[in-house]
């Protein structure tokens, strides 16, 4: 412990902050730019576990996954220049997940700035428009200050990312300062006048359709509490792009999701409802179907939830706006009394017929039916199982197939950050490493980030990443056979055996090929207690779990 008036140089008092904010885990890649930050975390290593990792991108992904699973910022901690530019695809990730994060970025001598020294980086103009603020510390001195109004604006309002670039020399300055700890600040709750006119509006409904979204700023009792209301509601509940995690998958008040690949019949719902309950979404471009689901001018009434008031009528004018904390609000919702006997359910058993459709699996042809595996999967791994996911099509079979359950957890970047899934799902099993942990990644994705994996083993944790390998970067390859049928160009890969890949490390590798072979092979994984990767060898014609590409190419023809 630090004695009052003792001094300490800037590296210790980083350190020292970040102890203060109740950082417990920190995720870099080390860089000699924050030597002394570095050495002040030695000090503290029995109050925060840094986490070593093989790439700046993989180590934002573990922080943003660290994030999104306790609401807590996340801590990355990297090197200037290229370290820094590795780690803005993470940033962005939090930044349109709305995810805490503080990303430290070691920076040159303050006092060589402007000459384009080894490395140097402007990054308030480089991080401007993916980060929430951006800050450099040159004082010593106002540390404590400054990294406290970091992680308060990490968590304010929208979450979101966080940049504190420290100069070199900063790091060895000795100033006394006293660390500052996290402000006690109650979170807004809704207006006394909101919610009467918020039922109202619901009981004069005929098809409600309530949009579930958000990440990092649910609690477990948050999403309790909202799940009480609908249910109590009886009100058809959809979720946004990859927030399956919110709502219980096998619920009969569940209609499936509102994101890349939605349902058809899920859609053309959501444009005949007469009231779009969004909570917790910004109702942004993937929610919306490309902004095509309503207009702008509000002749659809729409009551818009989320803690930060800008973003409420940003795109859609609503008929009621709530500025609140998710959980303040779910808490208050869930203390109504409910609509008596509500117009509306046979409209959600409707939705949840047509839910229940999509998932049926078809009888895609070969030896893998990858959604009757998939569904085989989802019976047999434990109710509090954690997923990731990656960007691509392979994505949509989980998506469309699987049904997450209320104890369970479904990470993914909603801006389609390939070489997300690998690192989260280490990052996850970091935080919880009692629970089991699945990674779904393509081979693409795959190549991007896997080699994270050698940060599972150093660390000692277990994720279980399920690699869907067709030989090709599946999404732009289906787009390519619209747009340019048979063109094929820049879309095929090589791969390697990537179940050698794992068991080069001494770790558990497998290759499916059929459809029951997919159980047994994870089972095996999870009782091997090794870190596994199980290679599915997919149909690279079946490009999407609704279209082969000949199908494609078919109906670019007849376009």
């Amino acid at each position: 412990m630090t004695k009052a008036g003792e001094a300490r140089l800037g590296g210790h008092i980083l350190a020292d902050a970040l102890v203060a904010q109740g950082v417990t885990h920190a995720f870099c890649v080390p860089g000699e730019s924050y030597l002394d930050l570095l050495d002040g975390l030695y000090a503290q290593r029995n109050r925060i576990q840094l986490v070593t990792c093989r790439f700046e991108a993989g180590a934002v992904h573990m922080a943003e996954a660290y994030g999104k699973l306790t609401g807590k910022p996340g801590v990355a901690l990297v090197t200037r220049g290229p370290g820094a530019c590795h780690a803005a695809i993470g940033v962005h990730v939090a930044f349109q997940d709305s995810t805490p994060l503080v990303l430290i970025v070691g920076q040159i001598p303050f006092e060589e700035t402007d000459r384009e020294s080894f490395q140097e980086v402007d990054y308030r103009k480089m991080f401007a428009p993916l980060a929430k603020w951006v800050t450099q510390i040159d004082d010593a001195a106002r540390i404590p200050e400054l990294m406290a109004h970091a992680f308060d604006v990490a968590t304010s309002g929208r979450p979101g990312p966080v940049v504190v670039a420290i100069s070199e020399e900063m790091q060895k300055e000795l100033a006394v300062v006293p660390d500052l700890p996290p402000a006690p600040v109650f979170p807004p709750h809704p207006a006394p006048e909101a919610l009467p006119r918020m039922m109202d509006m619901l009981r004069r409904a005929q098809r409600p359709l309530v949009v579930l979204g958000g990440g990092a700023g649910w609690t477990a009792q948050g999403k309790a509490d909202i799940r009480d209301f609908l249910l109590a509601n009886d009100l058809p509940v959809a979720v946004s792009f990859r927030r399956m995690g919110l709502f219980d998958g096998t619920s009969p008040n569940y209609v499936g999701d509102l994101g890349v690949g939605a349902d058809p019949a899920l859609v053309k719902a959501a444009k005949q409802s007469d009231l779009f309950l969004a909570i917790g979404t910004r109702i942004g471009e993937t929610v919306s179907q490309g902004y095509t689901l309503m207009d702008m001018a509000g002749s659809k009434p729409v009551v818009h939830v989320y803690p930060e008031q800008a973003e409420i009528g940003r795109v859609y004018r609503p008929a009621l706006g709530i500025t609140a904390d998710l959980n303040a609000f779910a808490a208050a919702v869930r203390a109504l009394p409910p609509v008596e006997k509500p117009v509306w359910s046979g409209w959600r058993a409707e939705l949840r017929v047509a839910r229940e459709a999509q998932a049926r699996a078809p009888d895609y042809e070969g030896p893998l039916n990858l959604a009757v595996a998939l569904q085989q999967l989802e019976k047999v791994l434990p109710p509090d199982t954690i997923f990731t996911t990656d960007a691509g099509n392979f994505a949509t079979w989980p998506q469309r197939f699987m049904h997450v359950g209320a104890g369970q957890d479904f990470l993914g970047p909603t801006n389609g950050a390939m070489g997300y899934s690998v690192p989260a799902a280490i990052g996850a099993k970091i935080v919880h490493p009692e629970r089991t942990v699945v990674s779904f990644v393509g081979d693409g994705g795959m190549l991007m980030t896997g080699q994270e994996i050698a940060t599972a083993f150093h660390h000692k944790v277990n994720p279980i990443v399920l690699v869907f390998n067709n030989a090709m970067y599946g999404t732009i390859r289906m787009h390519q056979e619209r747009t340019y049928p048979g063109r094929v160009s820049a879309t095929q890969l090589t791969n390697p055996d990537f179940a050698r890949f794992i068991e080069s490390f001494g770790g558990h590798g497998e290759v499916v090929e059929a459809t029951d072979q997919l159980v047994p092979a994870v089972q095996r994984a999870m009782a091997s207690g090794k870190p596994a990767v199980i290679e599915v060898r997919t149909n690279p014609e079946q490009v999407t779990n609704r279209a082969t590409i000949a199908q494609l190419r078919a109906q670019a023809a007849k376009a």
